[in-house]
């Protein structure tokens, strides 16, 4: 017998990637960073504040508002935090999306943006990636729905302009566009700086990539005051206290350390452009990216059977099962070395017959 209420019985959840236990792996497939955190965030959770756990946070995370609000060049009140970034995606399918205003994002992006309309009984529509996998931003004009985009998109790594978003959101003020940087620092320009000009642009990012804090559970959104006003509603309807005492410490140190930040960026750019290459010369077909990973596909083998070879020899990366990606891989990009074994490990099965096909390498 099922507790669970009728409505939610058959839903189908989100996926979320692997994270096995019964042996160590390359863990290839989530989209971590592979360097620790900031250091000076280590610092900041000291024995002190751990004895500190026996007090309840601050609930206006007002100290990181504001090292947050610094580093964007915005007001404090501009800014909200949260219980990662998907925290801010719910609040937004949540309370900004109704039977009026539905929501439009593409066929293939991150997963969780359909599983939070149906969560919420939110009517949405799913527009087509262009043949190239890339976003058609005519699609999106003037459609009367609130715009979902990431930027740059997952699973693909593909990005829009600036210019672009400002189309959509010139030819839908009445509407909110989200757009969601959780892969930003990878090589595109953020849409931070247009918040001032539109008061109906929500930009949502996270500490889990480029600041090496995805077990610390922080995201952030920069919008209009009202916006804002809108998600601390939510939080304050659901649960006031969502970020613990030493992920606020640590997310502080971590925005303020530029210097290791763009260390570790930069790291990631640079080991991207390697295995980009070296996939390339083994015939893999690499679709550009400017996050933290790549997506790719080699015509003598499906996706499928890929990511089952190199998970039997060590290697977690992640594979899709929709029609139109099948055939990729998402490739995570780790440290230099673990990428060479990558690498590595494709030579080795290549030479493994009727695996990779004989004109493969």
């Amino acid at each position: 017998m099922s507790f669970l209420s009728k409505k939610y019985s058959s839903m189908e959840a989100y996926t979320p990637g692997e994270q096995p236990r019964d042996k160590k792996y390359i863990k290839l497939n989530t989209n971590e960073s592979p360097y620790p955190a900031s250091p000076k965030a280590l610092e900041a959770i000291n024995a002190n504040e751990v004895k500190d756990l026996r007090l309840y946070p601050d609930p206006t995370c007002s100290e990181l508002r504001e090292s947050i609000a610094k580093r964007y060049g915005v007001e404090k009140e501009n800014v909200f935090v949260s219980n990662g970034s998907d925290d801010i995606l719910n609040f937004f399918f949540l309370g900004f999306c109704d039977e009026e205003k539905t929501a439009v994002f593409p066929d293939i992006t991150y997963g969780f943006y359909p599983v939070y309309c149906n969560l919420y009984g939110v009517k949405y529509r799913e527009i087509p990636l262009r043949d190239d996998f890339s976003v058609g931003v005519e699609d999106y004009l003037d459609v009367k729905a609130n715009v979902v985009i990431a930027n740059p998109n997952a699973p693909t790594g593909k990005t829009i302009s600036l210019d672009d978003i400002k189309r959509i959101l010139e030819s839908n003020r009445d509407y909110a566009c989200l757009i969601d940087e959780a892969y930003v620092d990878f090589g595109t320009e953020s849409a931070t700086k247009l918040v001032g000009e539109y008061d109906n642009l929500l930009v949502v990012s996270t500490f889990s990539k480029s600041r090496s804090l995805a077990g610390g559970r922080l995201g952030f959104a920069i919008a209009s005051r009202e916006i804002i006003e809108g998600l601390e509603k939510i939080k304050y309807s659901t649960n006031p206290y969502s970020i613990n005492r030493l992920t606020l410490l640590a997310g502080k140190a971590a925005i303020e350390d530029e210097e290791y930040f763009e260390e570790c960026r930069q790291k990631i750019i640079e080991t991207r452009e390697y295995t980009t290459r070296e996939l390339e010369k083994r015939g893999f077909k690499v679709i550009p990216s400017k996050a933290n990973f790549v997506f790719a596909k080699l015509d003598s083998i499906d996706g499928g059977s890929l990511y089952l070879k190199l998970k039997e020899k060590g290697i977690l990366v992640r594979h899709f099962k929709k029609e139109r990606i099948k055939d990729y891989l998402r490739i995570t990009i780790g440290k230099r070395e673990e990428m060479e074994k990558l690498i590595e490990t494709i030579d080795i099965l290549a030479q493994e017959p009727m695996l990779l096909g004989e004109e493969t390498i």
